[in-house]
């Protein structure tokens, strides 16, 4: 008997249709013998009554700057209505289900609100309810500090309440359902091409979700790397494989060279900055820049500048912080981050040659490069996005 965690996200809970489909993917994976923990995210996204988003808005009307434990504390009551509503559904079929919040879950954070750091999972009660076979559906995105004041886990942290769940009772594996049918080689909307991954390697996704793709969360993915615990993402409202994310590495019996590329993942709204000169503010900057939230990128260090880039939504505060300084220094707005990924491309030459010589063809400007083992970074103007996106994803044959 195995036990799964099943995630829900807010599309598979906006409607009560949508909820009669999710519900049916627990009870056919009970009736299958397992056991089940459920956690789920609010209902639907921003605009619908019970996001996450709209529930902040309901503070913001009144005071933008509402203290964050408080603005915790709102935040959470969206996973807590949709763990009761999912929980009745269940009983309603005539499956025993209990809903749990995040502290009754027992997971403990520490209090950095809005974006906590789970201290500790206290699973006996979950580990209880499974054995009497009773499905716990437990409220996502949020824990609770030892002082009892509520906290949430940052943005997708619902998916990391589901990797903590399986890493404390020692789950199976779990599987993140959403309203796509797996990940993607790219970002559909962008590359008419993309085709499901049907399975991929943990370093090959954690890169994936850190560089755009939005199907799952990097902090979800590393707690399963760490507890060595397979993942699937899958759609709730298809009956598709999905795609499974494990430690093995794919081997295309078509081809002796491996898959060279997983895929490629895109940022769009990035802002290059660039600082003409050396300077004794260093320091200073980057401080100035942390206490901000500004978080950089794609770090470019010479001889006689800096480069790196930035969210674009931040360009004014790095502009404020820059000529505080009266630094000589050029910002490029509108830009995009592309980055190809794959575990094989390592130690193999000539993959950055022919990612500029494809580019060059369709006459798109690289601004910029970064590389790692397993990535390739490329910042191009943003208007070359789709271009650039279509135009590796053939070259490379992904």
């Amino acid at each position: 008997m195995s036990i799964i965690v099943q995630k829900f996200g807010g599309t598979s809970l906006k409607t009560g249709e949508a909820r009669q489909k999710a519900t049916e993917k627990v009870i056919e994976t009970f009736n299958a013998g397992n056991r089940i923990a459920v956690v789920v995210s609010a209902i639907g996204r921003k605009g619908d009554f019970y996001a996450t988003d709209t529930l902040i808005n309901l503070v913001n009307e009144i005071d933008v700057n509402i203290n964050k434990r408080d603005l915790d504390l709102i935040m959470s009551c969206g996973e807590t209505i949709s763990a009761v509503i999912f929980a009745t559904l269940l009983n309603k079929k005539g499956y025993k289900a209990v809903a749990l919040t995040g502290t009754q879950a027992g997971i403990i954070t520490d209090n950095n609100y809005g974006n906590a750091e789970t201290i500790k999972v206290y699973s006996q009660r979950i580990t209880k309810l499974l054995d009497q076979g009773v499905i716990p559906v437990i409220a996502g995105f949020q824990g609770v500090t030892q002082d009892g004041d509520i906290t949430t886990l940052g943005r997708g942290g619902s998916d990391t309440t589901a990797s903590i769940i399986a890493e404390a009772i020692e789950a199976s594996f779990v599987e993140i359902y959403t309203d796509v049918d797996g990940l993607m080689t790219a970002d559909p909307k962008i590359c008419e091409t993309a085709r499901i991954i049907e399975e991929i390697g943990y370093n090959e996704v954690f890169q994936l979700a850190d560089n755009g793709s939005k199907v799952i969360h990097p902090k979800a993915v590393d707690i399963v790397r760490r507890a060595n615990i397979e993942m699937k993402i899958k759609n709730t409202f298809s009956n598709h494989e999905g795609t499974k994310i494990t430690y093995k590495h794919i081997k295309d019996a078509d081809n002796m060279e491996d898959r060279l590329i997983t895929g490629i993942a895109s940022l769009s709204d990035r802002a290059q900055v660039i600082i003409n000169e050396d300077n004794l503010y260093n320091e200073e900057i980057f401080e100035e820049m942390a206490e901000n939230m500004i978080s950089i990128d794609m770090i470019n260090v010479y001889v006689d500048k800096k480069a790196f880039i930035i969210n674009k939504e931040n360009v004014k505060k790095m502009k404020e912080i820059l000529d505080k300084y009266d630094l000589d220094y050029l910002l490029n707005e509108d830009c995009a981050k592309v980055t190809i990924i794959g575990n094989k491309m390592s130690g193999v030459p000539g993959v950055m040659n022919k990612v500029i010589k494809s580019l060059k063809r369709y006459n798109v400007e690289i601004l910029q490069t970064v590389d790692s083992l397993a990535t390739i970074a490329i910042l191009i103007k943003k208007e070359d996005l789709k271009i650039a996106v279509n135009e590796l994803h053939r070259e490379f044959g992904i």
